[in-house]
């Protein structure tokens, strides 16, 4: 029992250090980057294709997808931007997004506390708030890391735990349980990077024959589930905004449902496609670069299945979500309103 509460404050702790380090990373660079994000964002939409790459763009800098969904969301109830042209931004977002995954699949235990103590020492002599920002960045990506290996370190007991072991086999046996295990914990956390951190951790981790106590095609179903999960974000961003605003969350959601009820059928091949990817092998070394690559594989083939038929998605929200019919005048409430009205006598 005192085992178990252990690896949980651990865990919990581990996450909220990456957590805060995330929040700290990404609220410095969307206030060093922002304002240039959003005109980038408001200039390259008439072309479905810069559309994407700019959406990639914007959040491979600022660090999140749910800021960039959240501006276009902004834009389009502003009336700044239709919803065809939002659509592609969205679906760019959620390429960008699996830059942190690559980032933490490098081997950086031996560096974070340099990048801690480099990021604290700019942000705490810099003069100019730029550079203070950029230290800020630098100390959150630090921190981000120092989560990790607290979440990883307490994570390695689990994995000789025939209990934990044997529940882990039958999440990995049913694709469809480990979509709603990923699901679910990115509904807890808000977060689809902290869920995709602590699946990279966790598949890391060997098991009695010394291979992934996961495993690729173990993961791959989790990983689909994080990606449903992070469309709640969207969906709350879009409450009391314009009914084409609630269209873009909407169709954030559908790009990545649909995707989920593809490939979670396809769990096998697409596991020994992403295995054949450099670096190749089965290893526990390679696990986390591979479910890295599987989460940048599937949002860049959806993107590439979903662009050309962005008409066809606007249709289909507007079909789901349509517009709203006139409400005719209550006359009676006009008419009754005009005869309680007093008319003084005239002359």
């Amino acid at each position: 029992m005192n085992e178990i509460l252990t690896i949980g404050l651990g865990l919990l702790g581990g996450l909220a250090i990456f957590l805060y380090g995330m929040g700290i990373m990404s609220g410095s660079l969307q206030e060093a980057a922002g304002e240039r994000m959003r005109s980038i964002l408001a200039k390259v939409t008439k072309n479905p294709v810069l559309g994407v790459l700019a959406g990639a763009f914007a959040t491979a800098v600022l660090q999140s997808s749910s800021a960039t969904t959240v501006m276009v969301i902004g834009f389009v109830s502003a009336g700044l931007m239709r919803l065809p042209q939002a659509i592609p931004i969205v679906m760019g977002a959620n390429i960008g997004t699996t830059i942190t995954a690559q980032i933490i699949a490098f081997k950086l235990s031996d560096y974070i506390l340099l990048f801690v103590a480099l990021g604290f020492l700019i942000m705490t002599v810099a003069k100019r708030e730029r550079v203070k920002l950029a230290g800020k960045a630098v100390f959150g990506f630090g921190l981000l890391f120092v989560g990790i290996e607290t979440m990883g370190s307490v994570m390695k007991p689990l994995a000789s735990n025939p209990v934990f072991t044997d529940m882990i086999a039958q999440v990995a046996g049913v694709p469809v349980l480990g979509v709603v295990v990923g699901t679910v914990m990115t509904l807890i956390v808000q977060s689809s990077s902290a869920t995709i951190a602590v699946l990279q951790n966790f598949a890391a981790q060997p098991g009695p024959d010394g291979a992934s106590i996961l495993g690729l095609e173990g993961a791959i179903p989790i990983l689909l589930g994080d990606n449903l999960g992070t469309t709640i974000t969207a969906l709350l961003a879009s409450i009391g905004q314009s009914r084409d605003a609630k269209r873009v969350a909407l169709s954030h959601c559908i790009f990545n449902l649909s995707g989920c009820l593809l490939f979670v059928g396809l769990t096998g091949p697409f596991a020994s496609l992403v295995a054949a990817l450099p670096p190749g092998g089965a290893g526990i070394e390679v696990i986390a670069r591979q479910i890295a690559n599987a989460h940048t594989c599937f949002n860049v083939v959806m993107t590439l299945i979903w662009l050309p038929f962005v008409p066809l998605m606007v249709k289909l929200v507007m079909l789901i979500l349509p517009e709203r019919p006139n409400r005719p005048r209550d006359l009676a409430g006009v008419g009754g309103a005009l005869g309680g009205a007093r008319v003084g006598p005239v002359g």
